[in-house]
């Protein structure tokens, strides 16, 4: 039987000479892992459809006892393709990515965790590299909320302010602000720890951000 999902396209690497395995996040059911067999070959019928941070329509069937998926079809909805051509703007895409993959649980849906990942791709579309900054904290302090482990922050004062404000406001209506890699850089600092912690291995992309000017 096949189930069609709006899903987060999170993770891909080549499997055999043709095929990818996918790590996709999808709206009802969680995420899953699939194979999209023959996807390297010229005239591939998948497109963008499985670009990283895609938010595509996939298809797929899953066997009982199997823990890969069979895709079958990812029609794009929604690519990443004008934020990408941005390299600071990819490398937040990808620590997006790579926090929701190690974080989500296979299989659990969880719905606010989706809609976090939306609301960050609109915000970084509506202020691009300028809330670049203000947009990695967002995530960071949510995924940690949304996982269960948001520890006591103890931070400097505009530190402190800012995540107050961010655990009750929508990235979209926060206070302005001039965010540059500075600004509350403790905050962003101790929510990657906690991450690391968690997932009990180091972020590939954290020390890249750090790297950037």
């Amino acid at each position: 039987m096949t189930s069609t999902s709006d899903s987060l396209i999170l993770r891909s690497y080549p499997f055999g000479e043709a095929d990818l395995i996918v790590s996709y996040f999808t709206r009802d059911l969680g995420k899953l892992r699939g194979v999209a067999k023959r996807v390297r070959k010229p005239k591939s019928p998948f497109g963008a459809g499985l670009e990283r941070m895609s938010l595509s329509r996939v298809s797929y069937t899953k066997r009982e006892n199997r823990d890969l998926t069979t895709i079958i079809g990812a029609e794009v909805v929604s690519s990443p393709f004008d934020l990408a051509s941005s390299y600071d703007l990819a490398l937040a895409l990808d620590f997006m990515a790579e926090v929701a993959e190690h974080l989500l649980q296979p299989e659990e849906v969880n719905e606010k965790y989706f809609r976090l990942m939306l609301a960050m791709l609109d915000y970084l579309r509506g202020t691009g590299e300028a809330g670049l900054w203000a947009g990695i904290i967002y995530y960071s302090l949510w995924a940690v909320r949304l996982s269960g482990f948001l520890p006591e922050l103890r931070l400097l004062p505009e530190s402190a302010e800012i995540a107050e404000e961010m655990l009750c406001t929508p990235i979209g209506k926060l206070s302005p602000r001039e965010w540059r890699k500075d600004t509350a850089r403790d905050l962003r600092r101790l929510l990657v720890r906690e991450i690391e912690q968690q997932i009990e291995r180091r972020l590939l992309t954290a020390p890249m951000l750090e790297q950037m000017p």
